[in-house]
């Protein structure tokens, strides 16, 4: 199946593929994790916070165990694939589009000895590389927001999900009260236009098929898991200023502020969203 990306899935390629964005999030941002984190308090190491997302989001499901096929969409390093593969036994398929993080996602899986059951393919949400019918869990872990149709992700996902398939998801969201343009300074740091809301993603879902089993708001988190993340550049900022340069750490120091403040502000969310297809749903 021929991959037809767009631009926005592109800029998403091209930001993640970059040598100093990934040598960054591998050193600073959870090591195995891309994503936010969930904190018991204000200080706890990176890496523990994005493990509990995981766990949060594993132990929301309604069903997962050695017999459950996965597909993880946006899958960065496969940090979550190879969490469930090794608590539930399940198979996992990592699909992701970045190159970088496709090659330690493998790289992980191997020294991990989880190759069996962790399988990484490179490709698009969009257009998703399985045939009809393939997954009883569709995960993704704050990824959507990289879309240009994100109804169109819907679209695939529930092509590829089972009927009674459970789609499970987190994602950074524009929320009801924010005013027009509010957002732009956020957007900028990676080179997005919009993005969606949890009453876009309720609605589509619902039109598409889906039943709506929860939505576990937990975006007072967000702003604790970027002033972590800015300390720990700050606290390591030589040997980050090593791995990347002075130019792009400074830039990425300063693009995290806006996404502090709009949150506190209440202008963006973040949590879990979770959804069953219906068994009877047609597939269009």
């Amino acid at each position: 199946m021929e991959s037809i990306m767009t631009e926005a899935v592109k800029i998403a390629q091209q930001y993640y593929d970059s040598t100093e964005t990934d040598k960054l999030y591998a050193a600073i941002w959870g090591g195995e994790h891309i994503h936010y984190g969930i904190y018991t308090q204000p200080d706890e190491a990176i890496h523990d916070a994005s493990l509990r997302t995981v766990e949060t989001i594993a132990q929301t499901l309604a069903k997962i165990d050695q017999n459950s096929r996965v597909i993880d969409l946006g899958a960065g390093y496969g940090g979550a694939a190879r969490y469930l593969a090794k608590t539930y036994g399940c198979s996992v398929c990592c699909l992701n589009l970045s190159e970088l993080q496709n090659q330690r996602n493998s790289q992980l899986n191997q020294e991990q000895n989880l190759d069996r059951l962790v399988k990484v393919t490179q490709g698009s949400f969009e257009n998703i590389p399985y045939p009809d019918n393939s997954f009883d869990i569709v995960w993704s872990q704050d990824a959507i927001l990289h879309s240009g149709d994100r109804r169109l992700v819907f679209q695939e996902i529930k092509r590829v999900l089972k009927p009674g398939g459970e789609l499970i998801f987190t994602d950074p969201m524009q929320s009801e009260i924010c005013p027009p343009g509010a957002l732009q300074p956020a957007f900028d740091r990676l080179g997005i236009s919009d993005m969606g809301s949890y009453l876009f993603y309720s609605q589509t879902a619902k039109e598409l098929g889906f039943e709506e089993l929860h939505f576990m708001d937990f975006s007072q988190n967000v702003p604790i898991h970027y002033r972590r993340f800015g300390e720990e550049v700050q606290k390591r900022y030589n040997e980050v200023v090593k791995l990347t340069s002075t130019e792009f750490v400074d830039k990425t120091l300063n693009s995290i502020q806006p996404w502090i403040e709009r949150y506190e502000q209440g202008y963006m969310q973040w949590g879990i969203l979770h959804f069953r297809l219906n068994s009877l749903s047609l597939r269009r």
